[in-house]
């Protein structure tokens, strides 16, 4: 049986290479701030947004996140949210201490 696969898209070995090198540059950037004290205080809010950004693209292009449905992307959403949430709770803990 033949199945169709024309409705999916493909994306080529360039993209996924450009991609990589994104990844690759914001590894730098993210020991960059770590190990020169670039961003001084806010160091660690610094490499969680680098970690963000990090991750987006890979649960973008490497996940095919962007080809997926709208109940599939709410349920990232909620996921990211109550992250966020937690996180934001974790900050605010530490710094009325």
């Amino acid at each position: 049986m033949d199945r169709d696969t024309s409705h999916e898209p493909t994306a080529g070995y360039v993209h996924y290479a450009l991609i990589w090198a994104a990844l690759v540059a914001l590894l730098v950037m993210t020991i960059a701030v770590a190990r020169l004290s670039l961003l001084a205080n806010y160091s660690v809010l610094g490499s969680l947004f680098i970690a963000t950004v990090k991750a987006g693209l890979v649960l973008i292009y490497f996940m095919h996140l962007k080809h997926e449905g709208w109940v599939v992307k709410g349920m990232l959403l909620l996921a990211v949210a109550a992250l966020f949430f937690i996180i934001g709770l974790t900050f605010v803990d530490v710094w009325y201490r």
